[in-house]
């Protein structure tokens, strides 16, 4: 309904200064990018063909093509107000008008329109200024991972990103800048909000030689924005060992120790029977009598020997 007074509005101030309607031209950009989160601004200059000096504008009409439901309009006659949608304002500088969305989305996207009346004349038809939307990826993320589904793959390489806008692409590169993206399989998923989230998955075969590669990300112009290394991870893993080669290593400890106790058993036993044998006496050669071979006090036992009869035993 508002859209409907607003054109009869116009309709009516164009029959009223129809006779200078030819002076009055709008020119505007042809096309405008705008970022997403940030503030888009789409500008016009109203331009005539003759010199007015004193020329006024009245009202100014943006509206997108395609949803009737916006509609902004900057109203300057006397007891009139002026009609903006949540987030969308009409700024005048001058002869500049100009359209400021605050908080640039993907739904914004598309192609505008706008009339400009004046106390001279109005403009002939509505000028178009069309306005491109981007945003640009977030740092891309990989992971490695062990790849079961696929034959004769080892490894599967995953890369993310999330958050951009338009559409970009993923493309992978080993250590050499050698392309292996026709190997990978993308995916996207455009979400609620219009931004992209791209996924691609690179298989490596075994015998694969290269230990890095590089996901790198590309927006919809093909230009670079950013990239990830992920390590391939290529090692193979080590079999698991089989109870002959832990019960090996231990067979020989054992019989090691078993072989050092009845060394050191022998070893016992010996000095037990040198220390228990009296010494013998020869006849005396001259004043000196013969010593006893082993003094108790001199070559004691070792003190673990007890301990090792006690094993024994």
């Amino acid at each position: 309904m508002a859209s409907c007074v607003l054109l009869f509005l116009i309709f009516c101030f164009s029959c009223y200064y129809g006779h200078a309607s030819s002076f009055i031209m709008v020119v505007c950009e042809k096309t405008i990018t705008g970022q997403v989160g940030h503030q888009s601004v789409l500008t016009c200059k109203v331009e005539t063909t003759q010199d007015i000096p004193d020329l006024t504008i009245l009202m100014v009409v943006w509206k997108k093509k395609g949803d009737d439901q916006f509609l902004s309009v900057l109203d300057k006659r006397a007891g009139k107000e002026n009609k903006f949608q949540p987030g969308y304002e009409v700024a005048l500088n001058n002869r500049t008008v100009s359209l400021v969305i605050t908080d640039t989305k993907v739904k914004d996207e598309g192609e505008y329109t706008c009339q400009v009346v004046t106390d001279s004349g109005n403009s002939m038809k509505p000028t178009s200024v069309n306005l491109k939307v981007t945003a640009k990826y977030h740092p891309p993320t990989a992971n490695s991972s062990d790849e079961k589904e696929i034959p004769n793959a080892h490894k599967t390489l995953t890369c993310k990103a999330t958050g951009g806008y338009p559409k970009g692409e993923l493309r992978w590169f080993d250590e050499n800048k050698t392309e292996w993206t026709k190997s990978a399989t993308p995916e996207e998923n455009q979400m609620e909000d219009g931004l992209f989230e791209l996924s691609s998955k690179l298989p490596l075969m075994r015998g694969s030689t290269f230990s890095e590669y590089k996901c790198v990300v590309y927006n919809a112009s093909g230009d670079r924005v950013d990239s990830v290394a992920v390590s391939s991870q290529l090692t193979e893993p080590e079999p698991p060992k089989s109870h002959s080669t832990i019960i090996a290593p231990v067979v020989v400890i054992g019989s090691l120790i078993v072989g050092l106790l009845l060394l050191l058993l022998f070893i016992c036993r010996r000095r037990s029977q040198k220390k228990n044998r009296r010494p013998s006496t020869v006849p005396l050669m001259g004043a000196h009598a013969m010593v006893p071979h082993s003094d108790p006090e001199i070559d004691p036992p070792p003190p673990y020997c007890e301990d090792i009869e006690a094993i024994k035993a």
